[in-house]
């Protein structure tokens, strides 16, 4: 008994099939790179992008990132840092007294921020029996509080409150209060409901359903993203010393605006080290939170 074996002309037919489908895929990708391209062109040319400017200055960055790594006073002015650390870090303790002010910042918005979030993800979730207006309307607080940039809240609250970690404090309050209440609500419309309508069924009230219901199905996840927020609010409360909104950003900027180049390298060094230390462990801490969900 012989196997059935496709014909030439089957075989060439499922051939021009096959390339006419890649020919189809290969014009839709040059369709949409074209689009891009012309997207980007047009965005450049609305912001006034000068390409000429831009490559004739390239030069001045490398050698500005050269320049914070080499003294620029006393006997070994000209030399690498690391040749004189006692130099370099000359204003270490002061430094580190605004780096702690940093993460008091980052600490307190997260927390407060995370708390409102919370409390607001409830209200702003389709699936929890919550009027449709409330939901849309809590929604759009959410995007206008993540929308708006932290440092133009800062800014508006340096000029309500004066100079300060207040005014930091605030802004990041905001603006993690919108991105985690987001994430938090997208957590809960993804839960079971089988828990939410046996305890609907049985005739507790909605704030009972929501504590014994919903919310061990998705506190893992909560923490493990209002840890997240805090690694990103430490960036951010960085550079909230920019506009005198505390921590230290402040001293960053003075040192950048009165071009103390070896004190830029220091103060940036102690902001990696910290943020890293930081990202290592809270990845950690989610990592053990989701484990322990699962």
């Amino acid at each position: 008994m012989t196997s059935a074996t496709p014909s030439t002309a089957r075989i060439g037919q499922l051939a021009s099939v096959y390339a006419a489908d890649v020919a189809a895929k290969r014009r839709l990708f040059l369709i949409a790179a074209s689009t891009f391209a012309a997207i980007v062109l047009v965005a450049g040319w609305i912001a006034e992008i000068d390409l000429r400017l831009f490559f004739s200055n390239i030069h001045k960055f490398p050698n500005y990132i050269g320049r914070i790594f080499v003294l620029d006073s006393g006997p070994l002015a000209g030399h690498l840092v690391i040749y004189d650390i006692a130099g370099w870090f000359w204003g270490l303790g002061k430094w580190l007294r605004l780096l702690g002010d940093t993460l008091l910042i980052a600490y307190v918005a997260t927390v407060f921020g995370a708390v409102f979030g919370f409390l607001l993800s409830f209200l702003a979730a389709a699936n929890l029996g919550v009027s449709p207006s409330i939901v849309f309307a809590v929604r759009r607080i959410l995007e206008f509080c993540r929308t708006v940039p932290e440092l133009v809240f800062a800014l508006i609250f340096v000029m309500a409150f004066g100079l300060g970690p207040v005014a930091g404090v605030l802004a990041i309050i905001v603006h993690t209060a919108g991105a985690l209440g987001k994430l938090f609500y997208e957590v809960l419309e993804n839960i079971d409901q089988k828990p939410v309508e046996g305890l609907t069924a049985s005739g507790a009230s909605w704030t009972k359903t929501m504590r014994f219901a919903v919310l061990p199905q998705v506190l893992a996840n909560f923490l493990s993203y209002a840890l997240l927020r805090f690694e990103i609010n430490v960036r951010g409360a960085s550079i909230m010393g920019f506009v005198g909104a505390g921590g230290i950003g402040q001293d960053l900027m003075e040192a950048i605006r009165k071009f103390y180049y070896p004190d830029v390298s220091a103060i940036l060094l102690l902001i990696v080290v910290t943020v890293s230390l930081i990202d290592f462990v809270t990845e950690r801490l989610r990592h053990h939170f989701i484990s322990e969900a699962h």
